[in-house]
């Protein structure tokens, strides 16, 4: 009696509830529903308990191919020599799941979102791998393992899904507008994907999340509501100058973007900075947004940055008296730009938002 309830509890959890919830995926998919975090969490937790259970049952050793092993056991299923690598993505996998499954799209910083996207394509691919591995001593009930597997490829692909209609909605709404081309053609595929049927989607899918990815990295732009007040000239909000006597004493970045030669230093508009108008460059603007968002989180320690700077910006402004050091400066300090672009992309929603008000009074 008891091996037959036992028995019945084991098809129940283990054969009748996985394609119970395959079956839930599958509609969640088709209808692209993502107020279901509670139910891509049972389907992950169970289907890996599942599957930790299945590799179990194949009796694999911990031996190394070289080494003999009983009759009816197998060597390691993957090279221990290696393996560092397969856990070191595994975890991150997890962590990219979490992401996607409980953070509202609408609260992706664009690293945080690329980060969460690729780095769960990536554990699928791996995740792949190591069934195919298994399928070398497969048996009738290594197919819940398959079957746990296209859950999770469901789940990704309805939020990666769901993560380009968000985008494409936000961009809409705002009239985002891009720095440049290559942006504009992303957008342009991404609309043309987020109107494509579930069938046609998964279809694509590979292709759509790098598409994706490169979207978020390279798309970015400020919002139309921005340029509408930025983008005139002799204004309140206006960054937009007939040229005026620049002023660029004080403040190193400000003198490369003013002093430098204009094909290096790329000079992108004027900016008021105190009662100044100056030339402004991506890279002053990187750098006063980094400065404004360090300000707003950690006042602390840009109370620390600022007075540094003010101690040894100063002096060094004074030495950039030609064309060729603001060019070597600037070129000195693309890594630094690179790292604060980073960071703003890291932790604030629309960091390009932040950087095109740098030196304007929209910024109040």
């Amino acid at each position: 009696m008891v091996s037959g309830i036992g028995g019945f509890i084991f098809i129940l959890l283990f054969l009748i509830y996985p394609f119970y919830l395959t079956y839930v995926n599958v509609k969640l998919f088709l209808k692209a529903d993502e107020e279901k975090s509670i139910s891509d969490f049972v389907t992950c937790a169970f289907g890996g308990f599942c599957w930790s259970l299945l590799v179990a049952a194949h009796e694999i050793s911990e031996k190394y191919w070289s080494e003999p092993v009983y009759v009816g056991s197998k060597h390691e299923l993957l090279s221990s020599k290696y393996t560092d690598v397969i856990w070191i993505a595994a975890f991150f996998t997890i962590i990219a799941f979490l992401i996607l499954i409980f953070v509202n799209p609408k609260n992706f910083t664009p690293i945080l979102s690329a980060f969460a996207i690729s780095m769960s394509a990536v554990g699928l691919i791996i995740f792949l791998l190591i069934n195919i591995q298994l399928m070398a001593d497969y048996s009738f009930i290594d197919l819940m393992a398959w079957v746990y597997y296209a859950n999770l490829l469901l789940i990704f692909a309805r939020r990666t899904r769901v993560h380009i209609t968000e985008n494409v909605r936000i961009a809409n709404d705002t009239e985002r507008v891009y720095r440049n081309k290559f942006a504009e053609k992303l957008a342009e595929k991404c609309r043309d994907i987020s109107k494509m049927t579930s069938f046609c989607f998964m279809m694509i899918l590979p292709i759509a999340v790098i598409i994706e990815v490169l979207y978020i990295l390279f798309g970015q732009g400020a919002d139309g509501f921005i340029k509408v007040f930025t983008d005139t000239a002799d204004w309140t909000f206006s960054m937009q100058q007939p040229p005026p006597p620049l002023e660029h004493d004080g403040h190193y970045l400000c003198t490369v973007a003013a002093g430098g030669h204009k094909k290096l230093v790329k000079p992108l508009r004027y900016g008021k900075r105190g009662k100044n108008i100056i030339l402004v460059n991506r890279q002053l603007a990187a750098a006063n947004a980094f400065e404004d968002l360090i300000a707003e989180r950690v006042p602390k320690i840009h109370r620390k940055i600022r007075n540094f700077y003010n101690k040894y910006g100063y002096p060094i402004s004074k030495h950039i008296t030609t064309p060729l050091r603001a060019d070597i400066v600037y070129i000195l300090m693309k890594p630094l730009e690179w790292l604060f672009v980073f960071v703003l992309y890291l932790f604030d929603k629309q960091p390009e938002n932040r950087i095109a008000v740098q030196y304007s009074e929209y910024k109040k």
